[in-house]
């Protein structure tokens, strides 16, 4: 089973990506967070700079409706050495779609094929989509899928969820069956709601063939659960320990990279949202995390929080309270 990171924007960073790489480890594929301009702002280009992903093989995504721009971007990344790019069609962000970015793309079918044909044509690079299964209906995957069959997809990367479902509601497995029924010289990979051993094997019980997996938010909230899914030894990696080293380079790294603190603080009180999961009876002290104005401030919650809140225990594949 190969497991991928989910790019989450101005959470998986490079920094995160590198740290969790040291301290975890277990993921076969990393992402960017997308890359929206040819231009390349500081933020993008520390992303896809090679020194910053040496030991990691990391996947840049873009977020673009606009063939020129996206081939404009490839080629930038190509004169980095990628060889495979990433296109997101799945961002169900309502700032996103409201553009016709992201899933909001899959709303206008004929230009998205347009749009695809000429990215495949001009491309230097291997081209990879992460995608919804439609907007408003399931009954739209079907075309969808119609479309993706006649483009050399390097990979199919699917969240089995409509973009007005945001996160919400069960995944349509059976849109991936679809899939890989429809698809079968294409590599697949599932994504969507796999935050521990039992999600997965109930996952698995229902698509058997499924043999990648993408992972976000289950990763954020239990950073050994790649551990606990390649049946690796996640006791020894989900410690405290482990874990107050794991966030203090996060934090060491940002605080060298960002002007000022707060936001340093930004960033971590972010990451927070889904760390402090974790930890039992731990929302107290994230409200002290969320409060602090300074790294003296933040540092004292976070110490209080390590010290005084217990680890949630790994219980038969799952995380308990």
């Amino acid at each position: 089973m190969n497991i991928y990171l989910a790019p989450m924007e101005g959470i998986t960073t490079y920094i995160y990506r590198n740290a969790y790489n040291h301290y975890f480890g277990g993921i076969d594929k990393y992402f960017t967070p997308f890359i929206a301009s040819k231009k390349m702002n500081r933020r993008e280009m520390n992303e896809i700079l090679p020194e910053h992903n040496e030991k990691i093989e990391v996947v840049p995504q873009i977020l673009t409706n606009r063939a020129d721009e996206f081939l404009q971007i490839t080629k930038k990344l190509a004169e980095f050495g990628y060889q495979t790019v990433n296109l997101n069609l799945g961002c169900p962000s309502g700032t996103v779609t409201a553009r016709k970015r992201g899933a909001g793309f899959l709303s206008v079918p004929d230009e998205l094929d347009n749009f695809l044909y000429e990215i495949y044509d001009k491309s230097p690079l291997r081209i990879s989509i992460k995608t919804r299964i439609g907007v408003e209906s399931v009954n739209e995957w079907e075309h969808i899928l119609a479309i993706y069959k006649k483009y050399p997809i390097a990979e199919l990367i699917i969240h089995p969820r409509l973009q007005k479902e945001l996160y919400k509601f069960t995944p349509h497995k059976e849109a991936f069956s679809a899939a890989i029924a429809d698809l079968p010289n294409i590599p697949l990979c599932y994504n969507g709601d796999i935050t521990s051993p039992k999600s997965h094997e109930e996952l698995l019980n229902a698509v058997p063939a499924i043999d990648c997996i993408m992972i976000g938010r289950g990763i954020l909230r239990n950073p050994a659960l790649t551990a606990l899914l390649k049946k690796n030894d996640a006791a020894k990696l989900f410690t405290k320990e482990n874990l107050k080293a794991f966030h203090d380079e996060i934090f060491a790294s940002y605080s060298a990279q960002m002007a000022g603190e707060t936001p340093t603080l930004f960033k971590m009180k972010d990451l927070w949202t889904y760390l402090s999961e974790s930890f039992t009876a731990s929302d107290r002290y994230l409200k002290k995390i969320r409060k602090a104005s300074d790294y003296a401030e933040y540092k004292i919650a976070v110490n209080n929080l390590f010290r005084e809140c217990d680890l949630k225990q790994i219980v038969l594949g799952t995380v308990q309270k």
